[in-house]
């Protein structure tokens, strides 16, 4: 196991331009708010320099033996970036891209996100450079069980608590939850959130994330004075996150006009049957072959004209190349740093109003929180006091980063962020620094 003492970001794309990845480093890109969000603080320089620091991370080789009995090694990742609120919470990704920097990007986004909504959490992540879609069942399973067996010093209820991301599911963290616990010699179902309901798992986790979308884009709605009956959404991302979302709101009265996954996009103006959608993808899996809507690249559904734009796939697909092109009035970020900085300043120039990652996917963490609570306590909630829960949390959430954006004369943005920093700088003032 190795500890590395910086962020490698020296990880290069050789089919992007130069400036392009500068622009979408995503750890430079989650420390340039952070930097401008400390100095509307006028954050004391030594916190600042705590704050900017990640607590810990952590590099693992992750040998397997694949089912033909060849070898391979696998490199794995996990990063604690603060934990002054609380034990560590983030989720494990499975994917080619995995680098240190994404991770340690990702764990600070975590770090402020806990904080938004005001749960006693710090921030993780964690994930291992594969591609799952190349590897067999039993193939994951060794993996999971592997690189859980070489971060497990870190892992536990009550310092740090794994959840699924990218590639990963409640079978992977029921995996996790399993080998942690042959290690304890006990059953420990507090370790991991976003596991099966059978083994501790909370009601409603599945769909806290696109809830929460679905809760702050009603409330930016109501801020800007927009109807929500026939308001136009278009939807990147058809997966968990980006399809409870387009079902939620089309329930709300919302019109959804587009939704895509990795194989395009698909377009009607006057609306989609999101029901006969998701029936369809649990048929044939994507959208490219579906027959009764005009089909849209990723690219082109970005910048659909509509009122409501949800990137709910992947990073920086909202860039400086494409965002002058934007026409939404509302951005909902439901994936995690979907917006590169460089494009903020021209969404901000023109006019959109972006509900930042770290609050408006702050569902997800939100009933995993619950979810902790739960186990922990061996009580559980039935599903209309967890969505009733996440709905408090979510709107007063959003009207304490409105009311900050509000007092500063700043973006929503900048408002999570200082609101964020100002709630975890407290409680390092309160602890001191331990020598």
């Amino acid at each position: 196991m190795t500890t590395a003492s910086r962020p490698n970001q020296d990880v290069i794309r050789p089919d992007k331009d130069s400036a392009l990845l500068a622009e979408e480093n995503p750890f430079e890109a989650m420390m340039s708010r952070f930097d401008y969000a400390a100095q509307r603080l006028s954050l004391d320089p030594g916190l600042y320099k705590v704050l900017r620091a990640p607590e810990k991370q952590i590099i693992v080789s992750v040998p397997i033996v694949r089912d033909n009995g060849d070898v391979d090694v696998y490199t794995g990742y996990r990063v604690l970036y603060n934990t002054s609120r609380g034990p560590a919470k983030g989720g494990i990704r499975f994917d080619t891209a995995v680098t240190l920097d994404e991770v340690t990007a990702l764990a600070a986004w975590m770090t402020w996100k806990c904080a938004v909504v005001n749960i006693p959490f710090g921030g993780a992540k964690g994930g291992v450079a594969c591609d799952p879609f190349q590897l067999s069942n039993l193939e994951l399973e060794r993996i999971t069980r592997r690189y859980t067996s070489a971060i497990i010093e870190t892992l536990g209820p009550d310092s740090d608590v794994p959840a699924p991301d990218v590639n990963t599911n409640e079978r992977v963290m029921a995996w996790i939850m399993d080998t942690y616990s042959m290690h304890k010699r006990h059953t420990v179902t507090a370790v991991v959130t976003g596991k099966p309901v059978e083994m501790g798992g909370s009601l409603g986790r599945r769909e806290a994330t696109g809830r929460g979308c679905m809760l702050v884009t009603r409330e930016a709605l109501k801020r800007l004075r927009m109807p929500v009956e026939g308001t136009r959404v278009a939807i990147q991302g058809f997966g968990n996150v980006g399809s409870v979302a387009a079902q939620l709101m089309e329930n709300l009265g919302m019109r959804v006009v587009a939704v895509s996954d990795k194989s395009g996009g698909i377009y009607n103006p006057e609306g989609l049957r999101i029901r006969d959608i998701l029936q369809h993808c649990r048929q044939r899996r994507f959208l490219s072959d579906y027959k009764d809507a005009d089909h849209i690249t990723n690219a082109e559904l970005i910048t659909l004209d509509c009122d409501v734009l949800v990137p709910a796939a992947m990073e920086n697909v909202i860039t400086s190349h494409n965002a002058k092109e934007i026409k939404a009035r509302i951005i909902c970020e439901g994936a995690n740093g979907p917006t590169t900085a460089n494009a903020d300043k021209i969404l901000e120039a023109n006019g959109v109003f972006v509900i930042p990652d770290i609050l408006a996917n702050a569902g997800g963490v939100t009933v995993s929180y619950f979810e902790w609570v739960q186990d922990r306590a061996g009580y559980f909630w039935d599903e209309d006091t967890v969505n009733q829960r996440l709905e408090r949390i979510m709107v007063e959430a959003f009207e304490e980063v409105a009311s900050m954006a509000g007092r500063h004369g700043i973006n929503l943005r900048i408002g999570a962020y200082m609101l964020a920093i100002e709630r975890v700088a407290a409680v390092h003032r309160l602890r001191g620094m331990y020598a």
